[in-house]
């Protein structure tokens, strides 16, 4: 389980990664990242996974304790940045492989488009950690891509993914729901919010081998409002 690769990676896009993402934050992610956040009600020690340069800072919920984590010391130097007039977050680098937390810390966990960029053979390992680390009753949501079924959209992505490969470490055919499922997590949510290439996904630990999944699009008593 070797991640340095995307360590030297975002090493070297971090002090453009603002820049390059610009468009789509405008566009679309500060759209979709409340739908995320607003799933964590209730939680008061949050898990940010994954955090970058703290672009989700903005959304935390201001009754919580959060906790952001990634791989990279050059991103969450941006991150501090952002974080710098809140005393309810708090940033450390580490890897989500091998989190430096207690078993049980936290009540929830976000990751917002980490697992497009975690290699599908790292993505047990890594789901196995958020599982050790979130509390009894506690839920992993993430926000991820996946390949538009529309023709030409999808045309569109599958021009730009080796860019988006060689820029970002990410791809939009990550088997995320497989490996979630495989690996005893129960999906209790999987909706799109945005077209049908950017998704939610809400899901919590289960004995190893249960991985029981609703129906797509159903939202197994999670208020919400899907949208585009």
């Amino acid at each position: 389980m070797n991640a340095d690769p995307l360590r030297k990676k975002y090493a070297r896009i971090a002090g453009w990664y603002d820049l390059l993402d610009f468009p789509w934050e405008m566009l679309r992610y500060r759209k979709v990242r409340p739908e995320v956040w607003r799933r964590t009600s209730g939680a008061r020690l949050i898990l940010d996974a994954g955090a970058g340069t703290g672009r989700n800072i903005p959304y935390y919920p201001p009754s919580a304790h959060v906790t952001g984590v990634d791989l990279s010391e050059a991103m969450l130097v941006r991150a501090r940045r952002r974080a710098a007039t809140s005393s309810a977050v708090r940033l450390s680098c580490g890897t989500v492989l091998a989190l430096p937390f207690k078993s049980r810390t936290f009540d929830a966990v976000v990751s917002t488009f980490l697992f497009c960029v975690l290699p599908d053979d790292l993505q047990p390992p890594a789901l196995k950690e958020l599982s050790r680390v979130l509390k009894p009753g506690g839920r992993a949501i993430l926000l991820e891509y996946q390949y538009s079924r529309h023709p030409w959209r999808r045309a569109v992505m599958k021009a730009m993914s080796p860019w988006v490969a060689w820029a970002y470490g990410a791809r939009f055919d990550r088997r995320t729901p497989e490996h979630l499922a495989s690996g005893g997590w129960r999906i209790l949510e999987d909706r799109f919010v945005s077209g049908d290439t950017v998704k939610v996904i809400v899901a919590e630990p289960g004995p190893l081998g249960d991985g029981r999944r609703i129906q797509p699009g159903v939202s197994s008593g999670i208020e919400h409002e899907g949208g585009r």
